[in-house]
């Protein structure tokens, strides 16, 4: 009697990147993301889109909250499909509710969350004392 093995194996990786409240900060954690999906030979159908959603989640925890800002990245391989779960963990709200940030012009931004919705399979906020999280999910076959 012969007895077949399941034989998929399941892939994950994780890697989280502090992000320094500093001028290029954005584009130097985006660099590093960029290398490690390459390292964890993350699906090309799926990593420009993976470097515009964290752009932009990184991106809305320096314009509008309080520091740190951390950036979280997870990659699971199973059973032929690829998630990448992306997050950004902030110190919450700089501001009130309704208070625009100075010398940002409001025709030059605000179109962030509509590009993670459009790019991301399923995204969310969660809410804890002291921050926000904000995560998108995009999966590959």
């Amino acid at each position: 009697m012969t007895v077949e093995l399941n034989t998929l194996v399941r892939e994950a990786y994780e890697h989280v990147f502090p992000m320094p409240p500093v001028a290029g900060a954005v584009s130097d954690v985006r660099r590093r993301a960029g290398a490690a999906l390459a390292a964890w030979k993350v699906s090309p159908e799926i990593v420009e889109d993976a470097l515009l959603v964290v752009s932009e989640l990184l991106t809305n925890a320096i314009v509008h909250a309080l520091p740190p800002a951390v950036l979280r990245l997870s990659w699971i391989r199973d059973a032929g499909f690829g998630t990448l779960h992306i997050e950004v963990t902030d110190a919450g709200p700089a501001r009130t509710a309704g208070q625009p940030p100075e010398g940002i012009d409001p025709d030059e931004h605000g179109r962030g969350e509509e590009i993670v919705h459009a790019l991301a399979t399923r995204h969310g906020i969660r809410v804890r004392p002291g921050g926000f999280t904000r995560w998108a999910d995009l999966v590959a076959v």
